[in-house]
């Protein structure tokens, strides 16, 4: 009677399977070309032969078994031969008794790993003796579950008084383990609880944890299992000085700069992440890593070590390209890390197209640990959209702070702006104090199926025009996308946008300032910025308030193109200057997606039901 088993021992258990199968031989097995005393033998094939392989068992374990099983492998080596017209490797037939022999110390064994630990297995070989059928019945009998558990620690984390935080960590280890008493026992289970209980201590302080012990006893006649684990935690480490390699045009102290710790801090792998982060992040470098070497004798001074992949110190990029909303357009982008050779990193772009004219010079300062940066910036830019001309310049001057999933930027604004149209040509100015917050929550920041991402804006100010009096204003406007699978390969995705600007119906507002809906990201469908109030010229002017919103579907054309989606959607929204006069109008139809590797590509037909007109509107790239 089997008392107990180490789970750590299951290949070993395979291996006695596989040989005592082997010492059985044909005996253990009475094959189809077995005979009764006397009766004469029938004639062998001289060839080998092809066989069917049945296996009789629950669904999870008998994936398992077709996988692993060597009566499968060798049926997919026939099953490949023939396909492809190689040299035949199918089985003899005394072969083939050999295999069929051990498949059912094997099919026990296997089972093993899944928590069956009185599992039974029979094999039986039926058919003709040119193309044989075997069946592999498995009854698995119950699942095995952990009876008890010890979960008990040593080195630092055994310590008392406990080193900060080791308390913390050891219940937190302790609660997320999954393997309690009750749950059902697998090997594979077992590995990945000890696995992500390792991984979570050297995470957090102790990269030279290991196991000292992990025992799981099992209890065959009882079904179940006794776990008994101690975690070796090893020394605490501590980081020490930083070693900076790989730096050309930037300083080892801007580097260390952005460490966010000082040598003597306890070490966790957050801390090296969030450090790689602001390098990156600091837009000064094309590439950084940051690593320790979790050697004994560092543990109280472990050497930081950080490499950094410099780009050029000036760079130029040009560009080309056709949108539908406003036409094609050509770019510059100038990008230098050190002008002047100040502490600074300047960045200019300009855009020169049909409809869209613009010019921006930024410069910002060296980011802090909090990866904040002072920035400040002149903008210009000329439209002409459905017969009106419009100019805008500004200045600003804040902080901004930018991560991989967040933006946060408070700045001071002073804007101009000049709007001519065929029967008017005004003048406005403001000067106003804004915050504006983006967040990405999604499972991929370029081509994103699951989550959401937002953008608020608040800012207040006065302003006023030529045509208009002077006065305070608030403006507020917030942009959510969301994003959610919706089953059989179907996406789903959905946006709404709503602004306004609150100031007297006699104060006047620069354009910049001011709502106008339609074109792609709005309401497809309209031409670009169609959609708002209009002049006594019949020329879409500013709102001050907007609603916009938009449901779509998409599901892969084909099968083997996944990437290649076909898409349905329904948009509405407007803009107009009180809440009573927003009629929102409706924009459906259908569309192409491309999931490409620089970002959604999109092509859309649509149908603006209030106008009639049918539009072919595209896109690259993800908003927000």
């Amino acid at each position: 009677m089997r008392q107990w088993r180490d789970a750590m021992r299951f290949p070993g258990t395979v291996l006695l399977g596989l040989a005592l199968a082997l010492l059985q031989g044909c005996s253990a097995l009475k094959s189809w070309n077995d005979r009764p005393p006397g009766e004469a033998a029938a004639p062998q094939p001289s060839g080998k032969i092809a066989y069917q392989l049945d296996v009789q068992a629950p669904g999870p374990l008998r994936a398992l078994l077709l996988q692993h099983l060597d009566l499968a492998r060798f049926q997919r080596i026939e099953r490949h031969d023939g396909k492809d017209g190689q040299s035949d490797e199918r089985l003899s037939a005394v072969e083939l008794d050999r295999l069929s022999a051990a498949a059912p110390a094997q099919a026990q064994a296997l089972a093993e790993t899944q928590g069956f630990f009185n599992a039974r297995a029979t094999v039986r070989v039926e058919g003709s003796e040119q193309e044989p059928r075997v069946v592999l019945q498995v009854d698995p009998g119950a699942v095995a579950h952990v009876s008890r558990l010890s979960l008990d620690f040593s080195s630092a984390m055994a310590d008392l008084p406990p080193l900060p935080g080791a308390a913390a960590l050891r219940q937190l280890v302790i609660k997320q383990w999954p393997l309690v008493p009750g749950q059902a026992f697998s090997q594979s289970a077992w590995s990945d609880a000890k696995q992500q209980a390792l991984m979570m201590v050297r995470a957090k302080g102790y990269p030279l944890a290991k196991w000292g012990r992990s025992h799981a006893k099992v209890l065959a006649d009882d079904n179940s299992v006794e776990l008994d684990l101690v975690l070796d935690s090893g020394p605490q480490f501590k980081l020490g000085e930083i070693e900076v390699d790989g730096v050309q045009h930037q300083s080892a102290d801007t580097v260390r700069h952005l460490a966010g710790f000082k040598p003597g801090d306890a070490y966790t792998e957050q801390a090296l992440l969030d450090f790689q982060e602001r390098l990156l992040a600091s837009q000064l470098f094309d590439g950084a890593s940051v690593t320790i070497l979790p050697e004994l004798e560092n543990a109280n001074a472990a050497p930081v070590y950080v490499h950094i992949k410099e780009g050029p110190l000036q760079t130029a990029t040009t560009g080309v390209g056709y949108h539908s909303d406003d036409g094609p357009r050509a770019t510059l982008d100038y990008v230098n890390r050190a002008p002047l050779g100040l502490p600074v990193r300047g960045a200019a772009k300009l855009e020169y197209g049909s409809a869209l004219k613009s010019a921006t010079l930024e410069i910002s300062s060296r980011p802090q640990p909090d990866l904040q940066r002072k920035q400040g910036s002149l903008q210009y830019e000329e439209t002409n959209i459905a017969g009106s001309d419009i100019t805008n310049s500004s200045a600003r001057l804040g902080r901004v702070r930018e991560t991989r999933v967040d933006e946060h930027v408070s700045y001071i604004e002073a804007l101009h702006s000049r709007e001519i149209t065929a029967v008017s040509d005004i003048s406005a100015n403001a000067l106003s104090i804004n915050t504006q917050r983006i967040w990405r929550r999604v499972d991929n920041l370029m081509l994103p199926t699951q989550g959401h991402t937002g953008l608020l804006l608040l800012g207040t100010g006065v302003s006023g025009s030529s045509d208009a009096d002077r006065g305070p204003f608030g403006r507020f406007q917030l942009k959510l996308n969301g994003y959610l699978p919706l089953g059989a390969d179907w996406l789903g995705s959905a946006r709404t946008e709503i602004g306004e600007v609150i100031a007297k119906d006699s104060t006047g507002l620069p354009n910049k300032l001011l709502f106008q809906a339609g074109g792609e990201d709005s309401v497809r469908g309209y031409g670009y910025r169609s959609l708002g109030p209009k002049d006594s010229a019949g020329i879409t002017i500013g709102g001050r308030m907007v609603w916009t919103g938009s449901l779509e579907a998409a599901h892969p054309i084909r099968p083997d193109l996944p990437n290649l989606l076909g898409a349905v959607f329904v948009d509405a929204g407007n803009a107009a200057n009180t809440w009573r006069d927003l009629n929102p109008v409706l924009g459906y139809g259908a569309g192409l997606r491309w999931r490409s590797p620089f970002g959604p590509l999109k092509l859309d037909f649509a149908h603006g039901q209030a106008n009639g007109d049918w539009r072919i509107q595209f896109s690259v790239g993800v908003a927000l």
